[in-house]
This record gives C-alpha cells, structure tokens and sequence, in this order.
C-alpha cells in the first residue's frame, strides 16, 4: 500500500474468521544464512516480509561487494558475521536511521575473532568496510574453544550473528555473556536452528559454546508469526463480544520468544485453545492490573501497552531497554501515540514503565508510524473503538505486508489517501 494514510473503521458486530499470517521472519533470516553456510538445503514457507525478500538478494551474489541492509537489523547483524567469516570484501550500509543503530559490540567481537572491518562514517555505525579474515587476536590453549566477552544488554542479534559463524572457527567458539541478556528465546531459536543444520551449540546460561565443524544441508519449514499474530489478539481483545478468530500455522512447542503472548493476553481478555494446525483465540474476562517484564519479547511491548490502555487496564512494563534502538525510539514513540487517546506511558524508577488511562477515546486520531511497522499494527486495532488514520501505511511491509488486506477480509473498511 503506497497511500500516505489510510482510514480505519468497523462496521460493527463480533470480530470471526479466519487470518493469515506470515512466516516467521525471524526464523527465515536465520535459516537463510544458515542455508548459506550449509551449502544447501530447501527452505518452505519462508516469510514474504521485506527483511526476508532482502537477506534472500543479498546472499544470492557470491560476487558481490557492496550490500544495502536498509532497514533491517537482523540482515545488517547477520550480514555483517556472514560476510566477515567467509572473508569477503565488502561495503555494508543501511538507511539513514540504520545509521544511527549501534554495531559495535559486534564488530569488536569479530575484529577479535580476525575479521578486518572498518566504519567509514561514524565509529561504531554503519556503513562498515569489510575487508577478509585474518588470524584471530585471542589465542585458546590446545583443544579449547575461542573464548569472547560479549554483552548481553543491547541486542541478541549480536549474539546470535556470533553463534552461526561460530561453527566455521577452526576452535570453535565460546561466548561468555555479561549484563542482563534479553531476548534469551531469540538465542534459543538461534541454537535449535544450529542444530537442525548439523552444529553442537550448547547454551549454559552465563555462556554459549559452539563446536567447530561444518554445517550440513537440512530442509525446514517455517512456522508462522507470532509476532505478527499479537495483533489479532489486540483485536480479539478489543472487538465486540463475541469476537474470535482462527489463526493457522501457529505451533504449541515453538522456537519463538513471542509465543509470550498467549500468556500475557490471557491477562488482557483473550483465550488461546491449540489445534493440530493452528491456535483458536475468545474472549475470557480481564485482569484488574497487569505486570510484565518484556526482556524476552520486546516486540510485544507496543501492542501490549496499546491494549492496555485501551482497556484500562494499569499496565506495569519492565525489560524494555531495547526499545530505543529499534526502528525508532519506540518508547518516545509510544510516549506521544499513546497521548493522542488520552493515555500516557511515564518511567518510574530506571527502566520501570507504566500505562495508564483513565479517559481513553477513540475519535478520528491520526497516528504516526515513524518508519515503524510494529508502531502501525500495534494501534490498527484501536479501529474496532471508533475511526482512526494511520499514517505510512506500507511500513508493514517490513514484516506483515498483508497485513491491511486481512483486516479488509476480516471486516474492516479500510480508505487510503494521500496528503
């Protein structure tokens, strides 16, 4: 959708059907390099999110030299371990706002494992200059593992990157992890995935070994998107009574950290019952107050907190660090968003946030996206409270580019303009 806005509004009676979601695009950046470092294998079901279509172009040139990231944190992180570990020569830039995401902490940790890089603008950003593989600056006694320090507290994409070139180091690699680490199911996602592909990675809490040893050819099928499915547990939340919907592709065991949100939801009104092909998500009563560390499931927090809000229901949020250096600042985001219906998100004490709304309204608001997919599906469903405007609609092309089309087949009218 290329409008510059797009008007929201139901028709009224319960929410029913059924929603397709996409692939998991977390999954399918990780198994596409994966695939890469293999040698093969065939992938089904991978994510039709722009992330993905991206990883897939750039890791289809083996001549390539020069990779554009755009918007995309997990192909500018693994992209960076990829091309540094099999020593190639390379420029790899992003978006203007990509440029102001922080890298170091990985390139430290490469520059040590012997990958030659260098920023070309600011240090510690990209762009980044990648120039082969030398020898490696730590040097493990005879048998043991290549041991690195590496911070937990900012972002597990960085572990993760590590993990998956981990197998290609002739000792292996050992990871010992400092500060709080969040996002923990993303590193467990990244280790299940390792192993399907023929890797012994072992995760012992304070430290993650990986065994040298190549990668083997593996299919796999990736499951769909729990993260793009919180948004219709907002709008089961928030629809009539009666609303509920059918969600296929979703599985019980799953790898995904954001599967959080059938244990959150069921706090904020909403039932989830597994079926052998998908999950089946009513309406249940409502919790008078809401606590929640999002460490592990930082995507979820602006749904949450917009859910919430619209339910007044006090919402008590922790484990949001990360959230400053997504695609935008998404707690300043949510700040000034969440102001606009009479709601507020104030910090407390050092990372302790809360939301409140005691005159919550829904009146023809527009909201801004800020290049933020997660910000525009995360207040979409606010429509079924009354007519609102999302601005830039097609930023969820970023994860969920049917995203407006579903709500369409569900009910929804949906009128793009442009300014």
């Amino acid at each position: 959708m290329s409008s510059d806005f797009i008007v929201l509004s139901w028709p009224g009676g319960p929410l029913r059907g059924t929603a397709q979601l996409p692939a998991s695009k977390s999954e399918s950046n990780r198994a596409l390099i994966l695939q890469a470092l293999a040698g093969g294998g065939e992938l089904t079901n991978l994510s039709d999110a722009n992330d993905t279509h991206l990883m897939q172009r750039l890791l289809a040139d083996p001549a390539a030299t020069f990779f554009d990231a755009e918007d995309a944190g997990t192909v500018m992180r693994f992209l960076t371990a990829y091309l540094a570990i099999t020593g190639r020569i390379a420029t790899l830039t992003g978006t203007a706002r990509m440029k102001e995401r922080p890298i170091g902490v990985l390139v430290e940790a490469l520059r040590q494992l012997g990958a030659r890089i260098d920023y070309l603008e600011q240090e510690g950003y990209p762009p980044l200059q990648l120039a082969g593989f030398a020898s490696a600056q730590v040097n493990p006694e005879e048998g043991e593992l290549l041991e690195l320090e590496v911070r937990g507290d900012i972002s597990s994409q960085y572990i993760s990157a590590l993990m998956m070139v981990g197998p290609e180091l002739t000792p292996g690699l050992r990871l010992r992890l400092t500060g709080k680490v969040g996002s923990r199911p993303y590193i467990r996602m990244t280790q299940s995935l390792m192993q399907h592909f023929g890797a012994t990675c072992r995760d012992l809490g304070a430290a993650i070994e990986v065994r040298p040893g190549s990668y083997q050819p593996a299919d796999y099928t990736v499951e769909s998107d729990w993260s793009a499915a919180s948004y219709w547990y907002a709008l089961v939340a928030l629809g009539p009574a009666g609303s509920e919907i059918y969600l296929p592709g979703l599985r019980r065991y799953s790898w995904q950290g954001d599967q959080a949100v059938v244990e959150i939801m069921a706090k904020l009104g909403v039932a989830t019952e597994f079926t052998p092909d998908g999950v089946q998500l009513t309406q249940t009563t409502v919790a008078d107050q809401v606590t929640q560390d999002f460490a592990d499931c930082p995507d979820l927090a602006q749904t949450i907190a917009v859910v919430a809000a619209a339910l007044r229901v006090p919402l008590a949020m922790t484990g949001l660090e990360s959230l400053r250096i997504k695609e935008t600042d998404r707690i300043v985001a949510l700040q000034v968003e969440l102001a606009r219906f009479g709601a507020s998100l104030t910090e407390g004490k050092e990372g302790a946030f809360h939301v409140a709304a005691e005159q919550f309204q829904v009146a023809g608001q527009q909201v801004e996206t800020y290049h933020d997919h997660r910000m525009a599906m995360a207040f979409a469903p606010l429509a079924l409270l009354g007519p609102l405007t999302i601005q830039a609609p097609q930023v969820v092309r970023k994860s969920y580019p049917q995203f407006w089309t579903e709500l369409g087949k569900a009910g929804f009218q949906l009128e793009a303009g442009s300014a």
